[in-house]
């Protein structure tokens, strides 16, 4: 008779699979956005490198931070959603302090050009609402029985 194994957080059950993978479909979703605009930033950032009205290295050093946050909380959220329970804390964590992050840079009077500001106003809406549904109770209790 051959032993059974039992799942572990890097290997879900199916069934624990399935309803994380539901559960945070709109975190991905949100997160999926967050990526975009933040490449789509970079990419702007890059085009308009040569107008230094526009782009200097705040805006620079911002952006690219940005990107590589949105890159983790990305990997963080597919992890997550495929059940792992550290991917999930670490998103929980990552969109948490990436959000008052924002808040902070969009507050700062003349830190970063208005269109930036804009830009990280959108980011941090679409974070905040990814903390709110992570962190809601019918997602938490799917990790905790998982």
């Amino acid at each position: 008779m051959k032993p059974t194994r039992e799942p572990t957080t890097t290997e879900p059950s199916t069934a624990t699979a399935g309803t994380t993978a539901t559960v945070l479909r709109p975190v991905r979703r949100l997160v999926a956005w967050y990526l975009v605009l933040s490449l789509a930033t970079l990419v702007a950032v890059v085009l308009l490198r040569h107008d230094s009205a526009v782009v200097d290295p705040a805006v620079w050093t911002r952006t690219v931070i940005v990107v590589a946050s949105a890159v983790l909380t990305h990997l963080f959220a597919v992890r997550a959603a495929h059940g792992s329970r550290g991917a999930y804390r670490r998103l929980r964590v990552v969109t948490a302090v990436m959000t008052v992050a924002i808040a902070v840079i969009v507050a700062l009077p003349g830190a970063f050009p208005l269109w930036l500001r804009i830009e990280q106003s959108v980011c941090g809406v679409l974070l905040l609402v990814a903390v709110v549904i992570a962190n809601s109770r019918d997602v938490r209790a799917v990790f905790r029985s998982a």
